[in-house]
């Protein structure tokens, strides 16, 4: 993919409103805008751009009826007046970097982009208006493909310039509801949260503790959502003195299970809604002399690489991380042909993988 820039100067340079001031014998005072060829021929603005400005991302028949277009109207291009750069590039963008959950999105996309010939430039904004804008400035700068957008939010005013700019936009597990028509790429939480609850139940749990994620994220209301449908699906009331909250990192799991362990009745087993909040709960039970699974089951969700060697091995829902990268820069690469997804939303596989943190429980 070629990333796609504003249009360049030519005879028939477009302006800010996407006209062409070129003679045009078929046109009125001698003008014809870009969005009237768009039209014509059935395509998106960006498309007409990107012919114009001579990109490779374009099908050869749409290519052909573009330029047929064109040429009708008189649309002579001249070279541009600096090099335009032949590296096309990609934006990834986080809201934060420190997890190994990002490096696992960011290795299936840079596994899928580097097959295409791609670059990848990351970013993190930190859920700060102020990041996001000077990202989108520096987005203007190098005239970016298009963007992967990861458990993050943009201000409305900043998508509504990436669909002027004619950005292509992938969201990859949305943090709320989407803006129409942006394709969104992310994993089965729900049936996840209820496999770790039902594994739980199976091995003769009911008192089940919940660290759940933070509540304005989806995926976290969808974990807890397959939670409670487990406990309801078994006939084992929800008691919501079992559920804590959580951030999904490290401390936040440490400081739920010690809040479930001071309960008059602790549980009896854990589920966590990250990975992360997972090995913080290990911690929190070893530090009380307490046994994993012995004294406590746990399950974690994610499967990131450290769990396969943690003490013990944790119990956990694997999500496709990598692969979410790979359909996301997939997606993205369609888009920016104007091919439309064959779904809008698009919901990849959970997985629970048993390890040795889970076991019946010690006391009926």
């Amino acid at each position: 993919m070629t990333p796609h820039d504003t249009d360049t100067d030519t005879e028939g340079h477009a302006d800010a409103h996407g006209t062409s001031h070129t003679t045009s014998p078929g046109t009125a005072h001698g003008k014809v805008t870009i969005t009237e060829i768009a039209r014509q021929a059935g395509v998106s603005v960006p498309t007409v751009s990107r012919v114009v400005n001579g990109r490779s991302d374009v099908s050869p028949a749409t290519r052909a009826r573009v330029e047929e277009l064109l040429r009708l109207h008189g649309y002579r291009k001249r070279p541009p007046a600096t090099p335009t750069r032949s590296a096309p590039l990609l934006d990834l963008v986080f809201n934060d970097l420190g997890s190994p959950w990002a490096v696992e999105i960011i290795r299936g996309v840079e596994e899928v982009a580097h097959a295409a010939g791609v670059g990848t430039v990351v970013s993190a904004i930190h859920g700060r208006t102020g990041d996001a804008r000077e990202w989108m400035r520096n987005l203007r700068a190098r005239a970016s493909g298009g963007v992967i957008l990861v458990t993050s939010d943009l201000e409305p005013t900043l998508h509504e310039q990436l669909r002027i700019l004619g950005v292509p936009l992938v969201v990859v597990d949305p943090t709320g509801t989407c803006t129409d028509g942006v394709p969104v790429i992310g994993a089965a939480n729900w049936s996840g949260g209820l496999a770790a609850t039902e594994h739980l139940l199976a091995l003769g749990h009911r008192r089940i503790g919940l660290i759940a994620g933070p509540r304005r994220l989806l995926c976290s209301r969808a974990r807890y959502d397959g939670y409670r449908a487990a406990l309801e699906g078994a006939g084992v009331p929800v008691d919501e003195s079992l559920v804590v909250p959580g951030d999904f990192q490290s401390e936040s799991g440490f400081t739920g299970a010690g809040a479930l362990l001071d309960l008059p009745d602790p549980p009896t087993a854990l589920f966590a809604a990250s990975d992360r909040m997972a090995l913080g709960a290990v911690e929190a039970l070893r530090r009380r002399g307490l046994r994993v699974p012995e004294d406590m089951s746990v399950v974690g969700f994610d499967d990131l690489p450290e769990v396969r060697w943690s003490a013990p091995p944790l119990t956990t829902v694997r999500q496709p991380l990598a692969d979410m990268g790979k359909l996301a820069v997939r997606t993205v690469l369609r888009l920016a042909h104007d091919e439309h997804p064959d779904s809008p939303r698009v919901e990849l596989g959970t997985e629970l993988v048993v390890r040795s943190s889970t076991a019946p429980p010690a006391r009926p």
